[in-house]
């Protein structure tokens, strides 16, 4: 089992930076999974934003946000961070951290999930 705490969420103006945190905890190998983040905007479907290898630091995104955002992970504390600059209104959304498998085509396929932080963007 792997737990999953979001945290680093909030308010901000069109053209401004957030970073989220997403603490893994559990009886497990870490390295076996590889980390991710997922966004949920209102009334659209869960879409994928990228995810990092435990191993190695290789990461993936989507193209919607390569470029502006970055993700990392800090393998001493089992933590994953998203690091988001240039934040547009169409980002606004529930933001969810993933741990899982690669699917072999650069996006992720979760099998925990955490609870969810709210990301605002304010044009």
């Amino acid at each position: 089992q792997v737990q999953l705490v979001e945290s680093g969420g909030g308010l901000v103006q069109a053209g401004g930076s957030l970073r989220l945190s997403c603490a893994a905890s559990g009886r497990t190998t870490f390295s076996n999974y590889a980390m991710g983040w997922f966004r949920q905007a209102p009334g659209k479907e869960r879409e994928f934003v990228g995810y990092i290898r435990w191993s190695g630091g290789r990461t993936y995104y989507a193209d919607s946000i390569k470029g502006r955002f970055t993700i990392s992970r800090d393998n001493a504390k089992n933590t994953v961070y998203l690091q988001m600059n240039s934040l547009k209104a169409e980002d606004t959304a529930v933001y969810y951290c993933a741990a899982g498998r690669e699917t072999g085509w650069g996006t992720l396929l979760p099998g925990y999930w955490g609870q969810g932080t709210q990301v605002t963007v304010s044009s």
